[in-house]
């Protein structure tokens, strides 16, 4: 079958001359044959299929040294790949959607520290950490307050000075006063600072270097939770009788189920279940996810650290929120149930209930 010239290629292929002369220096889309002494190349028909695929998902958005990777497998590893790609592309999006309605709602005027009820609203609030069953000692730290609640979970030969460190750069906004169309600003910043303490933990050439922690907090504004959250603590929101998760586990195994490689079950009992993507310490992607939540009478937050979530089915954790009246209580009911089973890790809770200030 006769060869097709570059033009002809790229009008059969709606791809360009130019962009079919960059996929050939990349290895990309190779033309069937170059001529050694004018250099025009041309193509295979065959080779059309391939080009669309190339043509696709460059309008995907998709980059070309993943698109090299999709266009090497067969069809149907390719779709899971495209599959697990616009998966990413998806939670990418959701997360710039939050900070985007943010931002337009400061810019038309609305003041996110302004209360949106009728009634004053306020937080009665409980934290425990416990060194759990099977841990020599307690690397966790969990705080609350009338304004900050935190959990974080420290790892390393350093874990415990770590997460103490990171939550204690983050209780001065106990007492800051922070402008409305700041809070987000002012949590980013105070995070800074929990990275920074969590680095003076350990000085270059120790042995305790690998000191690191996850960080997951929530600012009370008065009539909304501003949330900073870095790592696989959880917070979870009972709303209306139903329990939410509202954070998004950086780890390796969520990433594979973002994609789908993965299912929620298979994660359950995965070996690299708890290696996290995201850290405050040296060398660890420190980038963090910060939103706003309205808060409603009634609503109640639970910050927890893996100690509970990987340990206790959320059938559980919803059973103990929804039938504890208190948060002393409820903390309380939590650290047992993951004790009683087997407590292999540090387990900490924070329960904060939204209520009318009386």
């Amino acid at each position: 079958m006769e060869r097709l010239t570059i033009g002809a290629f790229a009008k059969a292929s709606r791809l360009s001359p130019k962009a079919l002369r960059l996929y050939d220096e990349l290895g990309l889309l190779t033309p069937a044959r170059v001529d050694p002494d004018t250099g025009y190349r041309r193509y295979a028909p065959q080779q059309l299929e391939q080009a669309r695929l190339v043509a696709w998902l460059r309008r995907l958005g998709m980059p070309l040294a993943r698109i090299r990777r999709v266009c090497a497998l067969e069809a149907g590893e390719a779709a899971g790949e495209i599959r697990a790609y616009w998966a990413r592309v998806e939670a990418d999006t959701a997360a710039r959607r939050d900070l985007a309605a943010f931002l337009v709602d400061h810019l038309t005027g609305k003041d996110p520290a302004m209360s949106r009820t009728t009634a004053p609203l306020a937080l009665r609030y409980a934290a425990l950490s416990d060194t759990g069953r099977v841990r020599a000692s307690n690397q966790d730290t969990a705080y609350a307050g009338s304004r900050l609640l935190a959990v974080a979970d420290g790892y390393g030969s350093a874990g415990a000075p770590a997460s103490a460190a990171a939550v204690e750069a983050l209780r001065r906004l106990e007492t800051e006063t922070v402008p409305a169309g700041e809070l987000l600003g002012a949590l980013e910043d105070a995070l800074g600072r929990a990275e920074q303490a969590v680095h003076g933990v350990s000085a270059p050439g120790d042995d305790d270097t690998d000191a690191g922690t996850t960080l997951t907090a929530m600012l009370w504004t008065g009539s909304q939770l501003a949330l900073v959250h870095i790592g696989d603590s959880r917070v979870h929101l009972l709303r209306d009788g139903e329990l939410f998760q509202i954070t998004h586990d950086h780890t390796v195994v969520q990433s594979l189920i973002d994609e789908g490689r993965l299912t929620p079950e298979e994660a359950a009992s995965h070996p690299q279940r708890s290696l996290l993507m995201r850290a405050l310490g040296r060398g660890a992607d420190s980038t963090p996810d910060l939103r706003l939540h309205d808060a409603r009478t009634g609503d109640r937050y639970l910050l927890c650290s893996d100690g509970l979530s990987t340990v206790v089915p959320a059938g559980d954790i919803h059973r103990v929120l929804s039938g504890t009246p208190g948060p002393e209580a409820a903390v309380r009911a939590l650290v047992d149930l993951a004790n009683a089973s087997g407590g292999p890790d540090n387990v900490s809770c924070v329960v904060a209930d939204v209520v009318e200030q009386p």
